[in-house]
């Protein structure tokens, strides 16, 4: 048994980093949380005459420098002039120069939304007629490239080493105090302590320019960091470090002078630890709680404490059961986890796993808003996903409350006695200690004897260690607890995982009140241009059979008569959310005349946005539209609808 431990103990290194890897590129840029509902001028549109300011409605409040705002010239030259400024709740405006020239102009945000995470995009408006631009923000993006990565890996570490630093230090104090003398929980809980503290330090840096820039080498610019301090997110970082140390001294305390005491004194000592470690964790999780998802949106006076002890819940429960299942493998074999601590931890873990449930409850129905929102955007799917892992969890804990109750304490004189070969070894042992002992005693110090002695002394020190780890081994329901521990672990780790991907993904009920919005303020431009110009404005559903396959094409054309017109394109999903797609081209065909088909591959401008300029319409007629949509290297359909042009 003994020799299967490090295999195990590799196994589950191997699927820790694995998953973390997998999620973390697959998370891409963290996804917006402060969405984009409106724009004056609006997406798209053609003003007779040059506006004065440029304003930005979005779905919270956001936090803005005085490059978050820009707006671009057909050349690529800035025309915005002063500093971004808030002109009512969450629109935010920028004024621009006089006598601007007729164009088509780009206006580019890149702003941090009131839950913390960056949120950048860009559209086009025209003055007088559309141009032609040289400006390209197809690239732009929110919290990606390395640095987004990183900073991804550093919330992952920090919300790892809180687990495991709360959840070892609850199960040593609540369940198995015995266990503070055994170095291995020791080293666990000072090892998550180290990590949450080198990834605070760690995303303080990353913090700046995961916000703005997005390059690795301004990772040290103090300028940034000075910006970053004066924060919401730098304060909340700030305050877990200084948290951070409170908890090496509760460490150091629970390690070091309480493993000392007995009676009366280790009792007075325990209820001073739990009431400070208690004081330190929940700060640890307000840390969170106060700069992200809990602090906006619906109710944040009852999220946030919510969110908190949500956080502590979780940490208690797979913090605890990491502290169990490195005890049940690495622990002492003269200190063996006992069945009573066993027991305790059950029924502290059973608690915290309510707490989840009713916290969790309460965050889906506040993130989420609707049912639909579970299918229809990411992070209801990944909630979704959550929500059965963490049943599969309950489930696999249900199997290690069993082995529980089994569990005997069993000493090692009655686990001797029910093995007579073991008692001949024992015996055969203890022949060998005092011929050693014997030995000791008539060598003299640096004789040969006295070389053999030692020898002996190590020898049958190892025999009786191996003798007492066969012993606890040989415990089946102490086996089977294990088991059901290491597979716990192993699906918690993903939890975690997919835990901290949520935190970075877009509330669903903001990603669908954002989507509304966005399809009010399309209608309400397209209506606007249809009686002014006859723009014309196609929408048709796709399906590609592939990964993000499904969703709509719409196309704009304006004016929609014989000569030139302007076209632009918008694919999105089901829910209305914009997003790219590898390749759209558009084809026109008159079948009556037996014109066609034309083709016209549009430039991408934004996501989810292509635009072409001068499409030629040759004469007047009722013409088909195709639009071919790519999504993959082999997935792609072509849709089609009629209009009448001219």
């Amino acid at each position: 048994m003994t020799q299967t431990i490090a295999p195990r103990v590799r196994m589950l290194v191997l699927l820790f980093l694995a998953v973390t890897g997998a999620l973390l590129a697959g998370a891409g840029p963290a996804s917006a949380h402060a969405a984009l509902t409106g724009s004056d001028p609006a997406q798209g549109v053609v003003v007779d005459k040059a506006p004065t300011q440029v304003s930005l409605t979005f779905s919270e409040t956001v936090s803005m420098n005085d490059d978050s705002l820009r707006v671009l010239d057909p050349k690529g030259t800035r025309v915005d002039t002063g500093k971004p400024s808030e002109v009512s709740g969450t629109t935010y405006a920028v004024q621009l120069h006089s006598g601007l020239p007729d164009g088509t102009y780009t206006v580019t945000y890149q702003v941090v939304s009131a839950d913390s995470h960056p949120v950048a995009g860009a559209y086009t408006f025209s003055i007088g007629s559309p141009s032609a631009t040289s400006v390209s923000v197809s690239d732009q993006e929110a919290g990606g490239g390395v640095v987004g990565w990183l900073y991804g890996l550093g919330r992952y570490a920090s919300y790892a080493g809180f687990i495991v630093m709360t959840g070892g230090a609850a199960f040593v104090l609540a369940c198995w105090q015995r266990g503070t003398g055994v170095r291995v929980l020791q080293r666990l809980v000072v090892t998550g302590w180290v990590a949450m503290t080198a990834a605070t330090l760690f995303l303080l840096l990353l913090r700046g320019s995961y916000t703005s820039s997005g390059k690795l080498g301004d990772v040290f610019d103090l300028d940034l960091l000075g910006e970053v301090l004066q924060t919401k997110t730098g304060a909340a970082l700030v305050s877990r470090l200084l948290l951070l140390a409170a908890a090496a001294l509760f460490i150091a305390v629970l390690f070091g002078a309480y493993d000392k005491r007995e009676g009366e004194e280790k009792r007075d000592l325990t209820f001073g630890l739990a009431i400070g470690g208690t004081v330190v964790a929940a700060g640890l999780a307000a840390s969170w709680a106060m700069a992200e998802h809990a602090s906006t949106g619906l109710q944040p006076g009852i999220a946030m404490p919510v969110d908190v002890l949500h956080l502590l819940a979780v940490a208690t429960w797979l913090g605890g059961l990491t502290a169990l299942l490195v005890a049940l493998y690495r622990a002492p074999a003269d200190r063996p986890v006992e069945a009573p601590a066993a027991r305790r931890f059950s029924r502290l873990a059973f608690g915290s796993v309510l707490v989840v449930v009713a916290t969790g409850t309460y965050q889906s129905w506040r993130q989420l808003g609707s049912w639909s929102a579970f299918t229809d955007t990411r992070y209801g799917q990944l909630l979704l996903l959550k929500i059965g892992l963490v049943a599969l969890l309950v489930g696999v804990a249900w199997i290690s409350r069993r082995w529980t109750a089994r569990l005997a304490d069993t000493t090692t004189e009655e686990a001797v006695r029910k093995s007579a070969p073991e008692k001949e070894r024992v015996t055969a042992s203890a022949g060998t200690t005092d011929t050693a002992e014997q030995t000791s005693g008539d060598a003299k110090p640096g004789s040969g004897s006295a070389k053999r002695a030692a020898q002996l002394a190590r020898q049958q020190a190892a025999v009786d260690a191996t003798r007492q780890k066969r012993l606890r081994d040989s415990d089946t329901h102490r086996f089977g607890l294990r088991r059901s521990v290491l597979a716990e672990a192993g699906v918690a780790v993903v939890v975690l995982a997919v835990t901290t991907v949520l935190t970075s993904t877009e509330p669903g009920r903001t990603e669908q009140d954002a989507a509304a919005a966005n399809r009010a303020s399309s209608s309400s431009s397209s209506s606007a241009g249809d009686s002014a110009s006859g723009a014309l404005t196609l929408d048709m559903s796709f399906d590609t059979g592939g990964t993000d396959g499904k969703g709509v094409v719409s196309v704009d054309l304006d004016p929609a008569r014989t000569g030139a017109n302007e076209m632009h394109v918008y694919v999105t999903r089901p829910n209305g959310r914009a997003f790219d797609v590898p390749e759209v081209k558009v084809a026109f065909t008159l079948e009556a005349k037996d014109i066609g088909p034309l083709p016209v591959v549009p430039d991408h401008i934004t996501t989810g946005h292509w635009s072409a300029n001068g499409v030629q319409i040759p004469m007047a007629g009722e013409w088909e539209i195709s639009v071919t949509v790519r999504t993959s290297d082999i997935d792609q359909v072509t849709v089609s609808k009629n209009a009448q042009i001219g």
